[in-house]
């Protein structure tokens, strides 16, 4: 039996519920370059904060950081403080809770279903990343 694997990528906006995701092959720098440069295309008047973790392929030093976007990378072992963790909690229940899939291309058509879904939902985006703290330092 042969595993297969796809990756979900997501940005989200804390203060508006805006989300912006991509469904690529692998999780490696090349990818990681794909998802910057398309949120940062994507919002090309915003100045972008990302959060990320220690992942290897986020902190590679061949990533090109596009002019309008910055890193801020977690503490190690502190996946619960990156709000697009708690989407991916979201999903997995709501979305894939004891399914199974003919195929990976099955698997995927439904993950791009279920990401645009969210993705056109900026109120239950927010509902689920817009934590109290995380606003009121925004407001300092």
């Amino acid at each position: 039996m042969t595993q297969e694997y796809t990756y979900a990528y997501a940005a989200v906006s804390v203060s508006d519920g805006k989300m912006d995701s991509l469904v690529l092959p692998h999780v490696n720098t090349v990818c990681m370059q794909i998802f910057l440069d398309e949120v940062a295309e994507r919002h090309p008047e915003d100045r972008i904060i990302m959060v990320i973790d220690g992942a290897g392929w986020h902190n590679s030093g061949s990533l090109l950081i596009p002019d309008n976007m910055r890193l801020v990378k977690l503490p190690p072992y502190s996946p619960e403080l990156n709000p697009v963790e708690h989407i991916w909690d979201d999903l997995r229940e709501k979305s894939f809770h004891n399914r199974v899939f003919k195929s990976i291309g099955a698997l995927e058509n439904h993950l791009c279903q279920s990401l645009k879904e969210m993705e056109d939902n900026q109120q239950r985006v927010q509902s689920i990343v817009s934590w109290p703290w995380i606003i009121s330092s925004l407001l300092i």
